[in-house]
């Protein structure tokens, strides 16, 4: 086991709330992430959390005067461009100081919720979570960031989304967050899901429990590296 602790990014995005003396109306997606952090903290109790939760406090939409202000060098910003990117510069910071980011989502329309494409707009940056140089040719995009891992849970009404899967091109949700968390300096990825909560019967029950498990294992491994 490590000897030092690895920082742990924890984001949950529901909308739905969980509170474990309930039994309705929780959020899936939470409840898995806080196995997560249950199941590490008793293997390692002193890791450190930084904790963001998106649908209480969600980050700013991108506009026209963010995007000014984050090509302009900072020395040459004004006051009101600085305080435009001040939220961006804390989530950033987040992100850097994160070993590891437990990332907790449903799916929304077979995609992200806003609250989270809103955080990762404001975190893949140039010149601060990526660099940009048409010297490199057709691929200018170089992330900043590495050495970073992230640990995606998901929860889905519906089913079959996994490759070869019934509804696999209807999957926005795990291939954009990949695609994306590679501007976060992410080179291990992990995805865990569960399925069929519109249906709500056995083969959700079994697909709940098999993520649970699923987690076990992670935890398991990851907190040993």
């Amino acid at each position: 086991m490590q000897t030092d602790s690895p920082k742990i990014l924890h984001i949950d995005t529901s909308a739905r709330q969980f509170d474990e003396s309930k039994e309705k109306h929780n959020s899936l997606s939470r409840k898995l992430a806080n196995r997560f952090k249950k199941q590490w903290l008793t293997l390692q109790p002193k890791t450190e959390f930084i904790y963001r939760d998106l649908a209480i406090s969600p980050p700013d939409f991108i506009d026209q005067a963010w995007i000014e202000a984050v090509f302009t060098p900072e020395a040459q910003r004004t006051a009101v461009q600085n305080a435009k990117v001040t939220l961006s510069n804390t989530l950033i910071d987040e992100l850097i100081a994160a070993d590891i980011i437990l990332l907790s989502t449903p799916m929304y329309n077979y995609g992200m919720p806003a609250v989270l494409k809103a955080w990762f707009d404001q975190v893949i940056r140039v010149n601060k979570t990526f660099s940009f140089d048409l010297k490199r040719g057709d691929y200018p995009l170089k992330p900043c960031l590495s050495g970073k891992i992230m640990v995606l849970l998901t929860s889905s009404g519906e089913f079959g989304f996994e490759a070869g899967g019934i509804r696999e091109s209807m999957n926005h949700l795990g291939p954009h967050i990949k695609t994306l968390s590679h501007y976060l300096g992410v080179e291990s990825f992990y995805e865990i899901g569960s399925e069929y909560q519109e249906f709500g019967d056995e083969r959700h029950a079994e697909s709940v429990n098999k993520a649970e498990e699923a987690i076990s294992k992670l935890v398991g491994r990851l907190s040993h590296k």
